[in-house]
């Protein structure tokens, strides 16, 4: 299993879950010498019961608090004698003394039960036997404290990605002795802004990796050296892979069939229904007591959208009194765990800032409210900004001190802070489902997590992406809140994809790197900044979707993902806009379809325009920080 996801470009969710990679000796040498293992099994409210892997400083001369992480990524290693190489998402809680405790959620590896993809929160239970995470994570706590020797009666839980969510679940109807929750690229909602979909199109390559190797059914309780995978799919490049793969539907009959419930799921349910509005978290998230810190990466290809809604969430449906906060750094999905997050892709930004969030915002804020040390003294939001590659601290996210400002395409590909004049003025184009624009330059076999921020230049020169950018900025300008992309556009098909593009042009006589070992030309970078895409359809609703008008101006606005990042003087900021992503978003048919159920010949061309005139004043939001 552990393997399996790896070579499918998801492992970093799952090792920072469990599944881990070898950390220094020492780190190992430490655990062994100084916690003992203990395994149970925890008897839940309707008498299902839950693995659980424990660990207990040998040091019983004091109380320690408890650090819990729940997973459907395995405990491993399994066994009293057999200890994980790192405690907590990093050794700093190892070598300040925490009791650790991992669990198996209901229905994975080695708890009992059935288990439920994201389960839903029940706000009602019509028994004293009726669970939810949230139960389960109660019931945990409670037999925690009653029973594992000298805690101190105060409980912590984090966790990334999936335990991310799980840390979420933790937060309604919380028990007592919770006193501190870090969600950390939670999963949040599958059908908006998370992993599978955003805005209602699907992220196929994501929701494809991750089920060949997550969604089989086990048929009982099992470790992962016994469980067995027979979806295996081997290919090296992933556009001439699902592009030859065709339709969705083929990917049942050649790799998922009826063993896949969840993958079956997604393909009956292409709409925003109640199967996917009872997993969003967000409405159960309030009158919430434990402190709460949210943490994100602006460059994390899961679950950026999650940690931002999260945090607004829990912002707006809870007393000021609650202790909330946000971080968001330069970071892929859990890049904050990683050792050294100064590099990323082709982009140095200054500074460790990975180890500088461990030292002095994740670890003082567990040690503030689960032991009394030290002061709280963390900012509401700690954003690092890009392109100026500082820590900002904010007294509100989105900060307070910002101005709106509206970006208005241009006729010639001239992006500027004035409203068009022209009139009937477009940019046409045909987009061919047949030859999409790819996400990323050169042959990749899985999804890179480098997109998020990679040079453009390579979709720029393709005739079916429209460029626009501004004139050569003579002072900086950071952007901090926030992106709003305001489209009007027309298609000769009935359905359409949006993608919109947010990108730092370097000028052309910017250095290279010293050293570069990858011969990476940053002169004329088109440094990715924020990158969205909206599925046509669902322009007034994500309920009830309304196919376009062929040939009829019409407005798609959404929002992407909030930003954090200063265009330097001397730079250029740049819109593109296009209608596919592939793979990383599978082939609208640009016809109004079923596009779960359609058929390989449903795929046709289109003919689009993107306006840009005084009565169509196509446009992206941004929110400028002001000094």
């Amino acid at each position: 299993m552990k393997q399996l996801l790896l070579c499918l470009g998801l492992a970093l969710c799952c090792s920072l879950a469990g599944a881990q990679t070898a950390p220094p000796s020492d780190d190992a040498t430490y655990i062994k010498d100084n916690y003992t293992k203990m395994e149970k099994y925890i008897t839940m409210r309707d008498g299902k019961k839950l693995f659980t892997s424990i660990y207990l400083p040998k040091d019983q001369s004091k109380k320690y608090p408890i650090m819990m992480t729940r997973t459907p990524y395995t405990v491993a290693p399994y066994g009293e004698n057999e200890y994980r190489r790192t405690l907590g998402q990093n050794m700093l809680f190892a070598r300040a003394g925490y009791i650790f405790v991992y669990q198996d959620v209901r229905g994975r590896w080695m708890s009992e039960g059935d288990y439920v993809d994201v389960r839903p929160i029940l706000d009602k239970k019509k028994s004293k036997t009726d669970i939810d995470e949230s139960t389960d994570t109660y019931d945990t706590i409670d037999w925690l404290v009653k029973n594992l020797p000298n805690n101190n009666g105060r409980v912590g839980i984090e966790g990334i990605s999936y335990p991310g969510f799980y840390s979420s679940a933790s937060l309604p109807n919380a028990h007592p002795a919770l006193k501190a929750v870090s969600p950390q690229a939670p999963v949040t909602d599958w059908f908006i802004g998370d992993d599978f979909h955003h805005n209602g199109a699907f992220m196929m390559m994501d929701a494809f990796n991750f089920y060949t190797g997550f969604g089989i059914p086990r048929p009982k309780p099992i470790t992962p050296k016994e469980f067995k995978s027979n979806i295996k799919p081997v290919f090296k490049d992933n556009y001439k892979f699902y592009l030859e793969m065709g339709a969705l539907p083929n990917f049942k009959k050649k790799y998922m069939g009826d063993s896949i419930k969840f993958w079956n799921d997604l393909m009956s349910h292409p709409n925003y229904d109640e199967f996917w509005k009872a997993m969003n978290i967000r409405p159960h998230l309030v009158n919430i007591k434990p402190a709460t810190l949210t943490v994100g990466g602006f460059f994390d290809a899961e679950d950026c959208f999650g940690a931002l809604h999260v945090y607004d969430a829990l912002e707006k449906q809870n007393p000021q009194s609650h202790k909330n906060m946000l971080v968001m750094g330069p970071w892929f999905h859990g890049g904050w765990e990683s050792k050294d997050a100064t590099l990323f892709a082709d982009q140095n930004f200054g500074s460790n800032t990975a180890e500088w969030f461990r030292e002095n915002i994740e670890l003082p804020f567990f040690n503030y409210y689960l032991k009394d040390e030290g002061k709280m003294e963390l900012p509401e939001a700690s954003i690092f900004v890009t392109g100026s590659n500082q820590w900002k601290k904010f007294e509100t996210w989105p900060p307070k001190n910002t101005a709106e400002k509206t970006l208005y395409f241009q006729p010639n590909g001239k992006l500027s802070f004035s409203a068009p004049s022209a009139t009937d003025s477009f940019d046409e184009y045909v987009s061919d489902p047949n030859a999409p624009v790819p996400y990323q330059d050169g042959i990749q076999k899985g999804r890179t997590r480098e997109y998020m921020l990679d040079d453009q230049r390579f979709a720029g020169r393709r005739p079916d992406v429209k460029v626009y950018q501004t004139d050569t900025l003579t002072e900086d300008m950071t952007l901090t809140g926030p992106v709003i992309a305001d489209l009007f556009a027309s298609t000769t098909g009935t359905d359409a994809d949006y993608v919109v593009k947010l990108i730092d042009v370097f000028p052309d006589d910017y250095p290279n790197a010293n050293p570069n070992p990858k011969n990476v030309t940053l002169a004329g970078y088109q440094m990715l900044i924020r990158g969205e895409v909206f599925r046509g359809r669902f322009r007034n609703s994500f309920e009830k979707p309304e196919a376009f008008v062929p040939g009829k101006v019409t407005e798609v606005k959404y929002a992407l993902p909030d930003v954090g990042h200063s265009f330097r003087r001397g730079h250029r900021i740049m819109i593109q806009v296009q209608n596919s992503w592939f793979p990383l978003v599978d082939r609208n048919p640009q016809k109004f379809v079923d596009i779960y159920q359609a058929a390989d010949a449903d795929f046709q061309k289109a003919t689009h325009r993107i306006y840009h005139d005084a009565q169509n004043k196509s446009s992206v939001k941004v929110t400028v920080l002001e000094n």
